[in-house]
């Protein structure tokens, strides 16, 4: 069995969704950002290192909302566990295995081709019956950029205004 962990973000009425690329399996169609679980990982872990790994952001993970298994024709047998997502910290970029990342609005998720193994989860979302969501805030800098975080403070306590 493939353990899978995905991100469940929503940021005013939108959730973060990303397309996969041409040359991945199931090319085109739509999943929440994550993938695979490697070994010795916390399910927690897993996730924000695909996070990093696929969209360039750090991430705090809330708790899981939600899981299923799903088998694909001639595939394995594949156990996703979503999470939901309190915050994200940094600017969002593609990474090569995906196509596009886009922020959907909720009620317009049904619109997009979306992996079977999301479709329910999908209409959870669309039909507000979801619960345990946050709300996605965007994160300050992580500690590891904290100088640069603590050199603007000094700056604006010296009475330098930002952007004169």
């Amino acid at each position: 069995m493939i353990r899978v962990v995905a991100a469940v973000a929503v940021r005013r009425g939108r959730v973060l969704v990303c397309q996969r690329a041409a040359a991945k399996r199931h090319p085109g169609q739509w999943e929440f950002p994550g993938g695979k679980v490697e070994p010795g990982e916390t399910l927690p872990q897993a996730l924000r290192r695909e996070l990093r790994e696929e969209l360039r952001v750090d991430a705090v993970v809330a708790r899981e909302i939600r899981r299923a298994r799903h088998r694909y024709p001639g595939g394995d047998l594949v156990e996703l566990r979503f999470f939901a997502v309190r915050s994200l910290a940094g600017r969002l970029r593609c990474g090569s295995e995906l196509a596009a990342v886009r922020w959907q609005p909720t009620s317009r998720l049904g619109e997009l081709d979306f992996l079977e193994a999301d479709r329910d989860l999908v209409a959870e979302l669309v039909s507000g019956r979801l619960t345990g969501l946050c709300e996605t805030t965007r994160a300050s800098p992580r500690a590891s950029r904290a100088p640069a975080a603590r050199a603007s403070t000094s700056a604006r306590s010296r009475g330098v205004r930002r952007g004169r």
